[in-house]
């Protein structure tokens, strides 16, 4: 027995149709699939109270650019890698200089657009100086002679006196800190990525109309 094979322009003309369609559905998931993981990321850190400018560092660009293609890919990042790295794996944070990490308390207020203060920052801002008190127990301190105004900021007192002076802790100094971890956005990304293979096939059916 011999068997042919004859391609008809109609069968020609319908898988090249049936590949667009393909091309157009990849690519349409795709695009789906990266903007769905970017909002469940930046819905994550918004509810881990890590704040929305934060979360708005979440980014999603699909591939290619311009056309469709069955090789489609999406791509998801931050801007902010090492902030939303950290709280994600949970990490132990230590001093640079192997020494201490010094933690503003609510006392030592905020600098510029609402930036946390280092030690030397806060003394020249305050003008006053910062003394070191060891506890065996519980963190060090760095405390400044001064006053605390209405907001609980320390400040340096006004009066000639003394009166109303006090002793503020501005900073805990502690040796390391082990960052609790907030964020799991492999959880997120396994989810969306196991919804890939049904999205294509409702875009596909879509297409084909």
């Amino acid at each position: 027995m011999k068997l042919g094979v004859e391609i008809t322009p109609d069968l020609v003309a319908a898988m090249t149709k049936e590949i667009k369609a393909g091309e157009r559905a990849v690519s349409r998931a795709m695009q789906a699939a990266g903007q769905e993981l970017k909002s469940d990321w930046r819905d994550q850190i918004t509810r881990a109270g890590l704040g929305t400018r934060l979360a708005r560092t979440i980014r999603a660009q699909s591939y290619p650019k311009r056309g469709d293609s069955l090789e489609a890919a999406a791509l998801v990042w931050t801007k902010a890698p090492q902030i939303i790295g950290a709280h994600d794996n949970g990490p132990l944070i230590r001093s640079k200089s192997s020494f201490w990490l010094a933690i503003p308390t609510d006392a030592a207020g905020k600098g510029r657009g609402g930036k946390r203060l280092t030690p030397g920052e806060w003394e020249k801002r305050r003008g006053l100086r910062l003394r070191f008190i060891y506890r065996k127990r519980g963190p060090s301190l760095l405390v400044a002679e001064g006053r605390l105004n209405s907001r609980g900021i320390g400040l340096a007192s006004r009066s000639k006196t003394g009166r109303g002076l006090t002793t503020v802790p501005i900073f805990l100094l502690v040796p390391q800190v082990n960052l609790r971890k907030r964020l799991d956005l492999a959880r997120d990304a396994a989810r969306v990525q196991a919804q890939v293979p049904g999205m294509i096939v409702r875009e596909w059916l879509e297409v084909r109309g």
